[in-house]
């Protein structure tokens, strides 16, 4: 069989599928749920996967809403990613239903076609992406070890070869004082909420002496009880990026020292604690990306390189992946341009028309580069060759 008939009977597949692909995006969609709190979600790609006839693997990897679903018995792995956790207040602004369901159709599309093309897929499911680091805990417990490429699709406003994703931790700040009568006794209190009011500004002004494509952004979660009552503990929530591991942790170590004076001036107590896996930067590998773009063009999108007018920015636990295996991570357009993701707006078009499209052509497109990646052993020798150059 030839690539080109291959990838034409993927696209078949996933064809055959497009209703139920578009009622599993729909359904995640309309029932929210947050980091590792996916229950709805996981059963439902589950039984889809068991229905489809795969054994599959519920709670994978001792995590509740994780699965595994495996097909092909040898060649070439490729696993294919899905995400399906959702924001507070505002559900599925990042799109991950089309995320799940776009992955769900290509690793489908993949296991029917697994025997004929002698090659093997594993869809995984990864929970609790924002923030959580699902895959960081799949990565440490084994479920990556074996795989030859790995690969997922990311709904936005732009068709972009990637996303600008760069290293991320997330601290939690826990401030430790002395409460007293505001008004009766003030000098006998050690106010908390001073000492993150005061590490914030020192952060505000650390902000005007980092480099431009470092973040840090943080908020308040508790700031004391009543007015009349010096507050006796206080805490804050903060994320720091930067573009590189290496990077992250010097800007780290600025970003405490910032927030250990402001508890020192209050003279209240400050302790400081990672709340979560950090996120690595993202390598995103050229040779698969050369393999989705054509394979893109075949569905009618153009994949562009992001220009500081359209990158998308942001972190990612796939980063994470990327550094263990050659990974994608590419943007696929689901909304109009002037839409950016985690807004109520984009909430509204990851169950759109556009979204739908996104679903689609997001499936196709990855079970097309699958095709490419098993019948061609040479890419995939490239492809870890370009891996073990980037992370030297």
């Amino acid at each position: 069989m030839t690539p080109d008939v291959a990838k034409q009977q993927m696209v078949s597949e996933v064809d055959a599928r497009a209703a139920r692909l578009l009622s599993v995006s729909h359904q995640i969609h309309e029932t929210p749920e947050l980091c590792f709190e996916e229950h709805a979600a996981h059963d439902l790609l589950c039984t889809v996967l068991e229905e489809e006839g795969l054994e599959v693997e519920r709670s994978a990897y001792n995590l509740d809403t994780a699965f595994v679903a495996r097909a092909g018995r040898d060649g070439p792995h490729i696993a294919v990613i899905c995400e399906y956790d959702a924001l507070p207040e505002i559900g599925h602004a990042c799109g991950h239903n089309v995320i799940a369901a776009a992955g769900l159709g290509a690793g489908l599309a993949a296991a029917a076609m697994a025997d004929k093309l002698g090659g093997r897929v594993s869809i995984v499911g990864t929970p609790a992406e924002e923030g959580g680091g699902g895959k960081c805990y799949l990565l440490e417990r084994g479920a990556f070890d074996g795989i030859s490429a790995a690969m997922m699709v990311h709904p936005a406003n732009h068709e972009l070869s990637r996303m600008s994703a760069i290293a991320v931790e997330q601290l939690e700040v826990a401030y430790t004082g002395q409460s007293a009568h505001a008004a009766a006794s003030p000098h006998k209190g050690r106010n908390a909420l001073d000492g993150a009011v005061l590490g914030y500004m020192n952060v505000a002004a650390l902000r005007q002496h980092i480099r431009p494509d470092e973040r840090i952004h943080g908020i308040f979660t508790r700031a004391g009880d009543k007015p009349n009552i010096v507050p006796h503990e206080a805490a804050a929530e903060w994320y720091v990026r930067s573009p590189k591991l290496e990077s992250l942790a010097e800007l780290r170590a600025r970003v405490v020292a910032c927030l250990e004076a402001g508890a020192a001036a209050a003279g209240v107590e400050m302790e400081c604690q990672r709340k979560a896996p950090v996120y690595a930067d993202m390598i995103d590998n050229q040779v698969m990306l050369g393999l989705y773009t054509q394979n893109a063009a075949a569905t009618g999108r153009v994949v562009g390189e992001p220009l500081s007018t359209d990158s998308v920015v942001g972190s990612t636990d796939m980063g994470n992946v990327s550094y263990a295996v050659p990974s994608i991570h590419p943007i696929i357009k689901a909304a109009p341009d002037n839409v950016p993701i985690h807004t109520p707006q984009f909430a509204h078009y990851a169950k759109s028309q556009s979204g739908d499209q996104a679903v689609l052509d997001g499936a196709k497109i990855m079970a097309m580069t699958v095709a490419d990646l098993w019948m061609n052993p040479d890419a995939l020798d490239r492809a870890a060759d370009e891996l073990a150059r980037a992370r030297a």
